[in-house]
């Protein structure tokens, strides 16, 4: 099952967090030969995505780094919006490692 952690997007502004990836037991997970996944929607219902994250991951450390530039931020409303971040392995099996909603907060300064 997947973590559940609601994140606060300034809009405007770059983005970028690092998820932990661990296995059942708590270990870090290996996840060589792994790809990844995120994205953001209104709804979890939506058809049409909001954004897409680029992703970039820490094989041998396990971690999973989505991020947003300024310029994707500017082009999301502010609202509440729902993401997550799927992991797939070598052999296809795809897991969802966090998920949530996605603040997006105004800006002021232009």
């Amino acid at each position: 099952m997947a973590q559940i952690s609601n994140i606060y997007i300034d809009q405007g502004c770059d983005f970028s967090i690092t998820i932990d990836v661990t296995d059942a037991a708590g270990n870090v997970l290996d996840m060589t030969d792994y790809t990844a996944e995120a994205q953001i929607r209104k709804t979890y219902s939506s058809s049409s995505v909001t954004s897409t994250f680029t992703t970039a991951i820490n094989e041998t450390g396990g971690q999973v780094n989505v991020s947003l530039t300024s310029t994707q931020t500017s082009a999301i409303e502010s609202g509440r919006y729902v993401y997550d971040v799927n992991v797939t392995d070598a052999s296809g099996s795809t897991s969802r490692v966090v998920e949530g909603q996605a603040i997006i907060t105004p800006g002021v300064t232009r």
